[in-house]
């Protein structure tokens, strides 16, 4: 059986390189073009584009799928197609170009999370719970027929990077597990039940800390937006980066103002909403390496306030 692999992130080469180990015959790699990255804004080919050029697979880069890009699809005589996070929606003509499907490893359990972001929204919202789904895509955004489910907790203190790590290796083996069924056309296709929530792209403006919050859930934004784009709040002028950060848990002594830092029993604490504290463990100042939060605030002289 001939698999189309359509991914981007880097997180999607891990699940190429399992199906390319397994002895899967990989036709060719479909992903998204070009795009800047860093400062500097320097045009760099995908994470999958990379590694399907150092297997020696054909790789097609569109971000949107014309009649010259379904052409070439076409051409490479896939029978079915395996997703992960190509980040493209599809239309019926392209879903129809392929003779079993297009089949898309999620990483939630659908329909909690349909969308770009669903490991990060899944963290930020408190969850404890998640999983992988592998679904048949249609025209919609993650609504098609499940082929199976694979669940997942959420480990206290997990960041986003840590669970999408771990739930890459569960699609692996639900993956393996289905594709025999999928090859055999014995597959059963179930439709997805119960009310869905969406998980929108991630920004800047998301990673922002509010002090008038809970320490629980800014410890929450801060694990689900590690690494990209990391949590920060301003000092002044001046952005900070919140790395590692939870919810303390102890008594203190502190005053009302929302945001400010204090040190106790050798803890960097923040006021938070709800009499609440958070603890900082790693920041990063502006134009400055990550540090302990202890190494930063002794830095400091005066009354801090984050904000």
């Amino acid at each position: 059986m001939k698999i189309l692999f359509a991914g981007t992130p880097a997180i999607a080469v891990e699940v190429l390189d399992a199906l390319v180990s397994s002895g899967h015959e990989i036709v060719g790699v479909l992903t998204r073009e070009q795009a800047p990255v860093g400062r500097k804004k320097v045009l760099t080919a995908s994470a999958v584009s990379q590694r399907g050029l150092e297997l020696g697979l054909p790789v097609i880069e569109a971000n949107t799928i014309s009649t010259g890009v379904r052409s070439l699809i076409t051409s490479l005589g896939a029978d079915l197609a395996v997703v992960v996070a190509y980040g493209v929606i599809l239309d019926k003509a392209t879903l129809d170009s392929i003779p079993r499907g297009w089949f898309n490893l999620h990483f939630s359990i659908l329909p909690r999370w349909r969308g770009a972001a669903p490991v990060q929204r899944a963290i930020a919202a408190g969850d404890t719970e998640t999983g992988v789904t592998l679904f048949r895509l249609d025209e919609g955004m993650d609504t098609g027929p499940i082929v199976g489910i694979a669940p997942a907790i959420i480990h206290p203190n997990e960041s986003a990077d840590d669970l999408l790590a771990r739930l890459a290796k569960v699609g692996i083996s639900l993956l393996n597990a289905e594709l025999p069924s999928i090859y055999a056309d014995t597959v059963k296709l179930n439709e997805q039940r119960g009310n869905p929530s969406f998980a929108k792209k991630v920004s800047r403006a998301d990673a922002k800390l509010d002090f008038s919050l809970s320490a629980r859930t800014l410890a929450n934004v801060t694990r689900a937006m590690n690494s990209e784009p990391m949590a920060w709040c301003e000092l002044g002028a001046d952005s900070l980066r919140i790395i590692h950060a939870h919810e303390y848990l102890g008594r203190a002594e502190y005053s009302n103002m929302l945001g400010e830092v204090f040190k106790i029993d050798g803890r960097i604490l923040v006021n938070c909403g709800d009499s609440s504290l958070l603890e900082l463990l790693t920041v990063q100042p502006s134009s400055k390496n990550a540090m302990t939060a202890m190494e930063w605030f002794n830095g400091k002289s005066g009354q801090v306030v984050l904000t």
